[in-house]
């Protein structure tokens, strides 16, 4: 799959509490539609690339969620619920009847409830190396809870230095990780707080209860785990990369729009 000369068109849609949502929209607006939604503490520029690599005939919708990237917004709801409703404002504003919606990390987890707000529009919910983290995505005790929010309130460099080294398998490069750390701590606040604090409060097994559609999880291989394997292999499917590191959606652009592709024409057959 090579680059396209696709051309791309930078919108925004408004919400209540002073919300702006930016979006890039690329591909004929005939085409079939995949939206995407970045990582926490991340924006819509890393799905760049990736857009750039999809067949031509595709529509890509790639959205800055609020306080991310170029949105903005004074909202005090930062659930991954509410995260979802930015993207249905997107799919609203494009009017979008049918779409493959794929989320990368924290973006997994809103993929999946846009799936869940929008049963009769998304077609399949793609997660790029989320869903699987055991720590972090199921729903958590309240114990565990508090031990996260307050490792990120007492050293929030060092916790986002932490989900780097989590994400980066053996040999990654030092410069690389160096790069995302410094991207993803400078999230503006208090959203990015707040924003893992709605992550590690979210009701995933409720939430995957509640998905009618097919799941797809694509996880680095060197970061899955067997049992979260044997835990959520009959909710969702799970399929191994080799595409680098918890962030190969930038690391491998043509890999991943690829399996992106993959997975849109398969709900066109």
């Amino acid at each position: 799959m090579t680059d396209v000369n696709r051309m791309k068109k930078n919108l925004e849609v408004q919400r209540e509490d002073h919300t702006t949502i930016r979006y890039t929209a690329s591909g004929p607006a005939t085409g079939p539609t995949l939206a995407l939604i970045h990582g926490w503490g991340c924006s819509r520029t890393d799905f760049d690339a990736v857009a750039d690599r999809l067949p031509e005939n595709y529509r890509a919708l790639a959205i800055d969620l609020a306080e991310h990237g170029e949105s903005r917004s004074t909202r005090n709801t930062w659930t991954i619920e509410e995260f979802a409703r930015d993207v249905a404002a997107v799919l609203e504003a494009e009017s979008v009847d049918t779409v493959v919606v794929a989320g990368h990390s924290l973006g997994g987890a809103v993929a999946v409830e846009v799936g869940r707000q929008l049963p009769d529009t998304v077609s399949h919910v793609v997660a790029l190396d989320a869903l699987h983290y055991l720590g972090l995505f199921p729903a958590q005790s309240e114990e565990q809870v508090e031990a996260m929010q307050h490792m990120f309130r007492e050293d929030f460099a060092g916790a986002v230095r932490g989900l780097v080294e989590g994400g980066s398998p053996a040999g990654t490069d030092e410069a690389l990780k160096n790069t995302y750390f410094e991207k993803m701590v400078a999230v503006r606040q208090p959203a990015g707080l707040h924003a893992i604090e709605g992550l590690v409060h979210w009701d995933m097994d409720t939430a995957l209860r509640e998905t009618k559609q097919p799941i797809t999880v694509f996880a680095v291989r060197e970061l899955t785990t067997q049992e979260a394997i044997d835990r959520y292999e009959d909710r969702f499917d799970i399929t191994l990369v080799d595409l680098g590191s918890h962030h190969f959606p930038v690391e491998s652009p043509e890999g991943t729009a690829e399996l992106l592709a993959n997975v849109v024409g398969s709900r066109q057959a």
